[in-house]
Formats: structure tokens, sequence, C-alpha cells
């Protein structure tokens, strides 16, 4: 599918990942709508020309601008980008259907549809239709390195080669380099499932286990998030690349993640809610948690690390006892 050229894109989510995201876009040439629910927020990067709460002391490029109005912003826009939470991924396409119908769909949202379980573009074909132009940017890539125009790559995945490349063009430019791939699925599942395991290696880390658990949790971590995505249809190099194993080294060793500091704070002995409150911002790998662990029983797939995780967030199981499950696991081959 060849895409009319594209010359403004709204953004939905003014927080950092949209805001860094929309940057890029405008830095790029490309007209920029910046949509977010805190019409105070927009203002104030409009006056500002920086996103004070999430990206201070980062100038925004000339050609980003906000619109509190979600239908004008989307009315006036030739393709749309998603950078809201997961739970709201189905109120942004429904606005969508109704203002922007036709238009190219990207999302940057790294999770799983809360009401199925399923891969977002399942809900998306639902609400678009399966003949909607849909693509996903995923990536090892923090939202302020970003914002300030760091070395960074990603990756654009579409069923539907012509759009892969065309939406990978849109990012790529200056200090972001862009890779196309058509495993929307395994791109898709890896983004999802590695919030998951950066909340066990955050665990691991606060618990003082050191160095050699960190790699272990990652390697095995990877070898779970794989057996899935094959098992959904995902091919197994997506895993190994950029969007899988590159994702999951960056968020599971970086406190930047926001999903590490939540497994930081579970073992300082605080609850989840006490520490999303102190993160203040959503930790997706949470509600991920409890919805990937439904998915790989679905299609008897082993996921023993997010089971223990699952048990550390809605069974009560202390971090510590998790872990030494984890431990006292049979031994096996390690292809198994």
């Amino acid at each position: 599918m060849i895409l009319a050229p594209v010359s403004r894109v709204a953004v939905l989510g003014a927080g950092s990942w949209g805001t860094a995201l929309a940057a890029q876009l405008a830095r790029n040439g490309l007209m920029v709508s910046l949509w977010g629910r805190d019409a105070e927020q927009l203002a104030s990067i409009a006056a500002h020309r920086e996103n004070k709460r999430y990206l201070s002391g980062i100038a925004l490029p000339e050609k980003l601008f906000t619109d509190p109005n979600i239908a004008s912003c989307l009315a006036s826009s030739d393709a749309v980008l998603i950078v809201t939470p997961c739970g709201t991924f189905s109120t942004m396409l429904e606005a969508i259907a109704e203002h922007a119908p036709g238009r190219p769909v990207v999302w940057a949202c790294k999770g799983l549809d809360k009401s199925s379980g399923e891969l977002l573009h399942t809900r998306a074909e639902q609400i678009l239709g399966n003949r909607a132009a849909t693509a996903i940017v995923s990536g090892p890539t923090f939202a302020a390195e970003v914002a300030r125009n760091l070395p960074a790559a990603i990756t654009a995945a579409s069923f539907d080669t012509d759009v892969s490349q065309q939406v990978a063009s849109w990012f790529h430019g200056g200090s972001m380099r862009v890779y196309s791939s058509t495993d929307m699925i395994g791109v898709q599942l890896a983004g999802a499932l590695k919030n998951v395991l950066a909340i066990a290696a955050g665990i691991s880390d606060g618990l003082h286990f050191g160095a050699n658990a960190r790699a272990a949790m990652v390697t095995r971590g990877l070898a779970e998030l794989t057996r899935l995505g094959v098992a959904l249809g995902g091919r197994r190099e997506t895993f190994t690349g950029l969007a899988g194993l590159g994702d999951l080294l960056l968020t599971c060793t970086d406190d930047q993640s926001r999903n590490r500091r939540f497994g930081l704070a579970l073992a300082r002995g605080l609850s989840a809610e006490q520490a999303v409150e102190e993160i203040g911002q959503v930790v997706e790998g949470a509600p991920t948690t409890r919805l990937a662990l439904e998915l790989a029983r679905r299609h008897g797939v082993d996921t023993p690390i997010v089971e223990q995780v699952y048990s550390v967030l809605y069974e009560g199981l202390a971090p510590r006892e998790a872990v030494q499950v984890l431990m006292a696991r049979e031994a096996r081959a390690e292809t198994e």
C-alpha cells in the first residue's frame, strides 16, 4: 500500500515519549500537532517551547505545535501517531475513526489491549477496519535522549512492506536511524514483555543479587519472550534485534526505565501502588504482567519469570521468595 504524501502528523500523548517523538518528526520537517489531556500543560509547552513537566530544559522544534482539541488536531492531520498509555488505546482509535478516518495510524505504545489481552493491532483492526494502514515504532530508546537528539535506532513495523518503509522515512534522519520490518507481531510483543522483564531485573538489582543474576535474568527473559513470540507468529530474528534484545537490554539495565525503577521499589518493600505513586507515571509492565501471563497460558508457553513477577504483584509473594522459586526450578537443557 503506497501512502499519500504526509506533511502534518497528529501526535496523541504529550508525555515524555510522545513529546520526544513529536520533536523527532518536527526536526525532520513535518508539521506536528501535539495533543494531550491536560490543556494547561499544552499551553505551557506552547509558551515555553519545552515540556517542563517531563523533559525540562530541552527546547522543542519550531514545527511542533500543541492543540488541546483532539477533533481539530486529528482533522488537520495526514497521519496519526498514538503515544498514550495502552489503557487508553481503544479510546484513541475511536477518536481517530470519528475525526480522521482513512488516515495512516502508527503507535508507540508498548503493552497489550487491557480488555482482551491481545496485541494492539487486533484492536486497531476491529475499530479501524482490516484495510487501514497501521504500524508500530519500537526499539531501545529513552525519551530524554531522543528529545536531546542523541544517536538512537528504532524499528518501524507493519504487515505491509510499503507502509513500514514509508513510516520509517518519517522518523529517519539526523541522529535517528530507523529500520523497517514486516514482523508487526514480534515487534509488538517484544515491546510489551520487555517491561515485565525489566520489573524482574529491577527486583533482582534491588535485592543486591549482583551482575551475574542480572545477566541471567535478561538472558532467560529473552528466551521467554522468544518462545511466546514465535508461538504467536512472530519471527525469531526479531527478538534478537532492536525491538527485542536491544530494548530488553536498555530497559533492564538503566534507571531511566520506569519499569526497572518499579522493580527496585518493590525490592525495597513498597507495594505496587506505592511504587507507582513514587514514580509518578504509568508503569506499563504492571498491567501487562497479568495480561502476558494469561496470553502465555492460553498458548501453552512456559514463562517462569513472568509468573513470578505476577505472584509478586497480584498474589502477595515477597520479591526475595519469588527469586528463590525461580532458582529452585528443576535443571534442564538451555534450549528447552
